[in-house]
């Protein structure tokens, strides 16, 4: 195994001891990037790796943009973005945008920002999930970022994934006051995803009886 696979494996595993130890060994590990492109301070904000991530900018990892972002450090998008306002509407090195990066992650301010700058709001991913920044914020609970979202117009019944909708992820993961202004904003309450579930059904099989309950009361 790679000095790289075993470097980001504890990352994923949380194994502060031993990145510092690799890191120790190798210090270039700390600008290191994973097959998907994706570099070692990102995974470790991918993962909540917060003790890592540190270690990783303590021990001169560069922070780009899509690092930034993810970590909701908008002094330093601010620095990118205006020396290349362009880069509002990039892509991080695995195919996310910036903009749905920053979403995911509950950065509201720093996604304000960029969509100020121009980024394109309703961008999805590259990589084949097609991911966008509504989606992104729907599965990670945050919200007061979906609530922007909406109002700024991102599509309620957006298509991604094996035929899922927000409404859907949002019932699978239990967000009830999301799904609740997913409906407020014309989400589908009778789409289903390719395997045939309803968010009721996939709210009832995950045990998120509130979500179910309420998903009954208004007709499902």
């Amino acid at each position: 195994m790679s000095d790289a696979k075993t470097f980001f494996d504890a990352i994923r595993a949380g194994d502060l001891s031993q990145v510092k130890s690799l890191l120790d060994a190798n210090p270039s590990l700390s600008s290191s990037k994973n097959e998907a492109g994706a570099s070692a301070l990102l995974m470790s904000i991918y993962t909540g790796r917060c003790e890592i991530r540190d270690l990783l900018l303590a021990r001169g990892a560069p922070l780009e943009l899509h690092d930034a972002a993810a970590a909701g450090d908008l002094d330093r998008v601010k620095q990118f973005v205006e020396k290349n306002p362009s880069l509002a509407r990039s892509f991080s090195p695995d195919g996310f945008p910036i903009f749905a990066l920053a979403c995911f992650f509950g950065h509201l301010d720093t996604a304000c920002y960029l969509a100020e700058q121009g980024a394109d709001i309703h961008a999805a991913a590259t990589n084949g999930t097609g991911y966008n920044a509504l989606t992104a914020s729907v599965a990670a609970g945050h919200t007061s970022t979906v609530r922007w979202l909406l109002a700024s117009g991102l599509d309620s019944n957006y298509l991604y994934g094996p035929g899922y909708t927000p409404l859907l992820t949002a019932a699978a993961n239990g967000h009830l006051e999301i799904v609740k202004l997913l409906l407020a904003h014309g989400a589908d309450l009778c789409a289903t995803a390719d395997d045939g579930k309803s968010a009721l059904a996939l709210a009832s099989e995950r045990n998120h009886s509130h979500v179910a309950a309420f998903l009954r009361e208004c007709g499902a």
